[in-house]
């Protein structure tokens, strides 16, 4: 694989480790019925993961129709369901502390993770919300944990207005809540500026993609 990853020697340790969810958990109230957790630095020993996960989960590229044409995914991809074991134990023990982090706001386990591998800067994701399955019609939730380089993640109204930014890499967490995937949009765009590949994991629950 093309990409390199040059770790930083503060953020080493014998095993990716995770703090505490709640402590400098903040959240931003976009309306009275969306929200964002951030929680910076979550994974302790983060550089352990990204190596880990760029080496040896199943990458693969994805093409999809866009209007009369087929394209390529500006990024690499892979998905584990329901039951599915993660590729990592770390990933399993941070889905069971965000489960019972968010069972009284949830109401369900996070059960899926999707992983996505940009590349370098050229990568990106275009602006969307996750409304395939229930995230179309109820309040769900979709937590992010970013390992690898930092780039930037905006969010935006559907409806249109001004956007909003964090930086997610090295162990972030930020978790979309209420009607955060219906009403409003998220994308992390391309960028001139040299950076190093940065890998995602997105949680969801049952249903939502």
């Amino acid at each position: 694989m093309a990409t390199a990853w040059q770790g930083s020697l503060l953020g080493a340790a014998d095993l990716p480790l995770l703090g505490e969810v709640v402590v400098g958990l903040a959240r931003t109230e976009l309306t009275p019925a969306a929200w964002v957790d951030h929680r910076p630095g979550w994974l302790g020993g983060a550089d352990l993961l990204f190596e880990a996960l760029h080496r040896e989960a199943p990458w693969r590229d994805e093409r999809r129709q866009m209007y009369d044409r087929v394209v390529d995914v500006p990024r690499l991809t892979c998905f584990y369901g329901s039951g599915e074991a993660l590729p990592h134990p770390v990933l399993e023990e941070a889905m069971a502390m965000l489960s019972e982090h968010y069972a009284a706001e949830l109401g369900e386990p996070f059960v899926s993770a999707g992983l996505c591998l940009y590349r370098d800067g050229t990568d990106s994701v275009a602006w969307h919300g996750d409304r395939i399955g229930r995230g179309r019609d109820v309040d769900t939730m979709v937590a992010i944990l970013s390992v690898g380089s930092p780039r930037s993640l905006l969010l935006r109204p559907r409806e249109g207005g001004g956007s909003m930014r964090f930086s997610l890499g090295d162990g972030d967490l930020l978790v979309m809540g209420g009607s955060c995937q219906r009403t409003w949009d998220h994308c992390v765009p391309k960028t001139a500026k040299p950076v190093g590949p940065r890998i995602s994991i997105q949680f969801r629950p049952r249903g939502v993609r």
